[in-house]
């Protein structure tokens, strides 16, 4: 379990050239123009990159070309997101957290971007990443409410295009762009201190969250 914001290393899988790699990624798209850990830090004051977006995945000067040459794959078993819902009772909003993943697949694949980086003055080589997103489907819409945002979660096969070096860019944005289709997903709330708890995946229920609505098909 690792929040994003600790920007420490995750597992990506990425293509070599005669087949794929499995390696520890930094979760932080690091641009090649930044010279050093110092220089990452202080960029953390004004922007964050570890999501990027599919809609601006070619416009922007940053990723456009790990988008074009150098996609990822971001291994998850599930991930956290928090609600924001303002009961009767309560004066403002309040933050409840879900636990969200696929069912009966013990993990899956996110679509990521990556870039090689190295620190001037220490003389470190990394990979850095990012994971691209995509606009929710109803049941996520409904959980990150704020921007109504979800990773871009890819099947097997489409997984293997996006690490095919040769697929084309409209194949590259639309890939980017999938949305995953609510029913494979499950989604419940937990405790607001799983990160501390012993079991960080374990259901609990609030009684003033109603519950989400999901279209069944």
């Amino acid at each position: 379990m690792q929040s994003g914001f600790e920007y420490a290393n995750w597992p990506i899988i990425k293509s070599n050239g005669d087949g794929i790699e499995l390696e520890l990624g930094h979760w932080e798209f690091i641009a090649p123009w930044v010279n050093s850990t110092l220089e990452v830090i202080k960029g953390r004051e004004k922007f964050n990159t570890l999501n990027a977006t599919a809609e601006r995945l070619f416009e922007s000067k940053l990723y456009k070309q790990p988008a074009l040459k150098r996609r990822c794959l971001v291994l998850s078993s599930g991930f956290y997101e928090w609600r924001h819902f303002k009961p009767e009772a309560a004066k403002k909003e309040i933050a409840y957290p879900y636990f969200i993943s696929l069912k009966d697949k013990p993990y899956f694949f996110m679509a990521g971007i990556y870039q090689p980086w190295v620190d001037i003055e220490s003389g470190e080589t990394m990979d850095t990443f990012s994971i691209v997103t995509t606009r929710a489907n109803s049941m996520m819409a409904q959980i990150h409410t704020k921007k109504k945002r979800m990773p871009t979660i890819l099947n097997d096969e489409q997984a293997d295009d996006w690490l095919n070096p040769n697929i084309p860019e409209q194949r590259i944005l639309e890939l980017a762009h999938s949305q995953l289709n609510e029913n494979l997903m499950s989604s419940f709330t937990i405790k607001k201190d799983f990160r501390g708890d012993a079991n960080p995946m374990e259901p609990y229920v609030y009684e003033d969250l109603p519950l989400i609505q999901t279209q069944n098909i």
